[in-house]
């Protein structure tokens, strides 16, 4: 679409999350094909990924320092001025292809981590060991950790698909398989079901099954305080609720859209009538704007997979 409508001069910067390779073997040849110009010659193009964090106020498009490239030193130079009109700093490389890989790295590490700390929470658990005091307590060495923390998966475009491009890349380049990543996608894609298993034994302790139980799920989106729901692991989670025959109602009040749900899934309101109704309440996303006070105090069970809650009632993923 984009290239009938170039013209001599113009500037094409791409920014999806994309594998190495993707802005000079798949991106200029079509632009050329489309367009009669020639890249370099006649327009420029750049590379330069997006790094949004949704709902993150301090770390802004404006404020996050911006990688950019270019197909050429032209290029390069006509990205780096393009945004340095926008951000406040921008990190030049010296090629789309090491400024894709960039962004790939910072999916991944994210992604790696997060598994980790996925996995082994559901040890922890197993060994009767409170999994967040350790990582608070890991948290307070002052170099050499970073904090990531378990939930009931990973979600967004981000971390659930990024990752498997780097990966596609490396077996169809080199014949090779990139382990980290497979492992992590195979832990972070079943915690969903580990999730649905920790609440199966949390009904059976009080002598009840899945099927035909109330559960209310809190979170629909796939990150606090966003309204984003792709690739949520709520999402599965609730389908497997389903799949099972409980009654499950989920409250999220930042997501409009029910697309991603089945219609037998009642969106409610996280109200105290809604928190008494259900036989457990299970927190998935944990936004602000859940009573947590209430939830804990008037629940008669809690999975809390994001351990924002206290209370006699409240187990921790």
């Amino acid at each position: 679409m984009l290239a009938p409508s170039l013209t001599p001069g113009a500037l094409v910067v791409l920014e999806s999350t994309t594998y190495p390779g993707t802005t000079q073997a798949l991106l200029v040849p079509a632009l050329e094909a489309g367009s009669g110009l020639v890249a370099g010659a006649d327009f420029l193009v750049g590379y330069s990924p997006e790094r949004i964090d949704p709902g993150n106020r301090e770390w802004t498009l404006t404020t996050t320092p911006k990688i950019v490239s270019g197909i050429d030193a032209a290029s390069a130079k006509a990205t780096e001025a393009f945004y340095q009109s926008i951000v406040d700093h921008t990190v030049l490389v010296s090629s789309p292809a090491a400024a894709e890989m960039a962004k790939l790295l910072e999916n991944t590490f994210r992604h790696v981590n997060i598994a980790l700390v996925n996995e082994l929470a559901m040890f922890a658990a197993d060994l009767d060991i409170d999994v967040w005091e350790a990582i608070d307590a890991a948290s307070t060495k002052p170099f050499g950790f970073m904090r990531f923390t378990p939930g009931a998966g990973v979600g967004g475009h981000c971390l659930p698909i990024d990752p498997s491009y780097l990966s596609w890349t490396v077996r169809q380049r080199l014949g090779r398989s990139f382990r980290f990543v497979e492992l992590a996608n195979d832990v972070n894609e079943h915690m969903p079901d580990y999730v649905a298993g920790r609440i199966a034994a949390a009904l059976n302790r009080r002598g009840q099954a899945v099927s035909r139980s109330k559960i209310l799920v809190l979170g629909l989106a796939y990150k606090r305080n966003s309204s984003d729901a792709r690739e949520s692991p709520s999402v599965a989670l609730l389908e497997r609720l389903v799949q099972e025959g409980a009654d499950v109602s989920v409250a999220d009040p930042h997501v409009v859209e029910t697309r991603p749900i089945s219609p037998d899934i009642r969106r409610v309101d996280a109200n105290l009538v809604e928190v008494r109704r259900a036989d457990l309440v299970v927190l998935v996303t944990d936004h602000d704007a859940f009573d947590y006070e209430l939830i804990a105090s008037e629940a008669g069970w809690v999975l809390d997979t994001r351990h924002r809650m206290r209370g006699p009632r409240v187990e921790y993923l």
